[in-house]
């Protein structure tokens, strides 16, 4: 399983990708290859227009997947902060830091278009795939 990050989600729903990428993350849905974690969903709901929109956008997230945040995983968000800090990289999203211990947690990957991750999965001890949507700056 692969779990969303907004930066991958957010390009997935205006229609950025090429045809045979676009099949493949389809049938990832389809197949509830793609989860969701409660720091993505509330970025998700964030970028809703109205209440209509933001309706309708967590309508369609609700079909997937979930995976919650747990004591462990808060504990692992913090060691993996405090390990980027050791190399002066303390300073990335929060947010990218609980997907990834969520991921660690559930032996998942993360789909992302984001440079973030790499540095996360680098430089820390959270074991999980960064999984890029589209190749680094092609999107």
């Amino acid at each position: 399983m692969l779990l969303l990050d907004n930066s991958a989600w957010s390009r997935i729903v205006d229609g950025a990708l090429d045809d045979e990428r676009a099949a493949t993350v389809a049938g990832w849905i389809e197949g509830r290859h793609l989860g969701t974690t409660l720091p993505f969903l509330l970025e998700a709901g964030y970028s809703a227009q109205s209440a209509a929109d933001h309706q309708a956008k967590m309508a369609q997230l609700d079909v997937l997947p979930r995976v919650y945040i747990s004591r462990e995983t808060e504990r692992l968000a913090l060691q993996a902060q405090r390990e980027l800090a050791l190399v002066g990289h303390h300073r990335l999203a929060p947010i990218d830091l609980i997907i990834a211990a969520c991921a660690h947690q559930a032996d998942a990957g993360v789909l992302h278009y984001d440079r973030d991750y790499d540095i996360i999965a680098a430089r820390t001890s959270l074991d999980f795939e960064s999984e890029w949507l589209s190749p680094a700056g092609t999107l």
